[in-house]
């Protein structure tokens, strides 16, 4: 059991598998590992962030309100060398492992064993649900294997490889605490909800003037309809332009903001909708208050896939915090975050989706009362402030 010194001495170190950009403020892939800490930082715990960097940038010390070291990220066998440097750095008292990753909490692990500080984990993805689940099998040939373990590009060589994930998935019980954002990983993996909180003082639609942020932004004259993330097939995006193209109202607007960096999944829906999409660039997370202000609604069309269920799309509560309507699909823990306060319809139905836009605009008055209601219920269960009184009870309880 952890002995708990005064919370302002009391250190918690987050091991985060990639840290790309975030020395710059865009966070890359660790916008919930950022959320946590400065839920920690709020009950005055001490926190630091610490992970690698496995884009081509020059690895930095971040010093900042939350600390951040990166250290350049490499496959194997060159990894090993860096996770004994990040391993020297990790000091906390209680060692926090962003997602099932040997990165992550196999280091912790390893620290653990050498120190006896106590691991929580953190799973905010089923990672294996882009290899197929519970189906995937590594059955390889000796040929293959020895292909896979020698060869400068063979594929354990990756850090991530599902053989890894899978590996790291059957060590969750080992953790000293859990902790999860959805049910659907609650269910899988068990451990204790702490829902992606929202820091509802910046997110606040009284610092902003929606007119004068659509005139910044390039949208004024149109009705907004806004997804302010990353496109990608199972988020539904497809839906709603399927669902433009049946209203064919000429001022009507989707405006996405930041679009995918994953692959060329935006020129696609340019291709088939470019009339209907306003690209906004990636903002850094200080601008994005006076973004989502530009919107009249917020869309989170998620479709009904195993990686849609086990995320909780941030996209909400931005939406919720910024007192927006909200339409979204029955998907997953979205019916639950939203309560009574948003526009509900049945994924992979642009039909549907259609016919709730025409009504919203139809009665908008009546929904921006249910977006004020929305950001009323974001402060209650799913600000800052909450996240951190969840995560004061698990610390206590180590």
């Amino acid at each position: 059991m952890l002995v708990l010194k005064d919370k302002k001495t009391l250190k918690i170190s987050i091991l985060v598998s990639d840290l790309s950009s975030a020395g710059a403020g865009r966070w890359g892939g660790a916008v919930r590992s950022f959320l946590l800490a400065q839920a920690l930082h709020k009950i005055q715990y001490k926190v630091e962030i610490l992970g690698f960097d496995f884009s081509n940038e020059t690895a930095t010390t971040n010093q900042s309100e939350i600390p951040i070291y990166k250290l350049n990220g490499h496959n194997y066998p060159k990894f090993l060398g860096a996770a004994s440097q990040l391993l020297k750095k990790v000091d906390g008292d209680i060692i926090y492992a962003m997602r099932p990753k040997t990165t992550t909490f196999g280091l912790s692990m390893l620290k653990k064993m050498g120190s006896h500080r106590p691991v929580i984990l953190d799973i905010d993805d089923w990672e294996l649900s882009w290899y197929g689940g519970e189906k995937w099998q590594y059955r390889p040939s000796i040929k293959q294997l020895y292909r896979d373990v020698f060869k400068s590009n063979g594929a354990l060589r990756y850090p991530d490889h599902p053989f890894y994930l899978k590996w790291m998935e059957n060590m969750v019980n080992r953790a000293d605490a859990v902790t999860i954002h959805t049910q659907f990983l609650k269910s899988k993996f068990g451990g204790v909800y702490v829902p992606n909180g929202k820091d509802t003082n910046l997110f606040n639609p009284e610092k902003y003037n929606s007119e004068e942020s659509r005139a910044r932004y390039g949208l004024s004259g149109y009705r907004v309809l806004m997804f302010p993330g990353a496109p990608r097939p199972y988020k539904g995006v497809e839906d709603v332009l399927i669902a433009l193209d049946k209203l064919n109202e000429p001022d009507l607007r989707l405006a996405i903001v930041g679009g995918s960096p994953y692959d060329d999944y935006d020129s696609q829906l340019f291709k088939k909708w470019g009339r209907w999409i306003i690209q906004l660039p990636k903002a850094l997370p200080t601008a994005m208050p006076e973004i989502v202000s530009a919107a009249h609604i917020i869309v989170v069309p998620q479709r009904d896939t195993p990686a849609a269920l086990a995320q909780f799309p941030l996209k909400i509560t931005d939406g919720m915090a910024m007192a927006k309507p909200i339409l979204a699909t029955r998907v997953g823990d979205i019916p639950e975050i939203l309560g009574n306060t948003g526009y509900l319809v049945d994924p992979s139905c642009p039909e549907q989706i259609a016919e709730k836009i025409q009504w919203i605009f139809q009665n908008l008055d009546k929904a921006n009362e249910q977006g004020e209601l929305a950001r009323k219920r974001c402060i209650e269960y799913y600000s800052l402030n909450a996240m951190a009184t969840v995560l004061s009870k698990i610390v206590q309880n180590l």
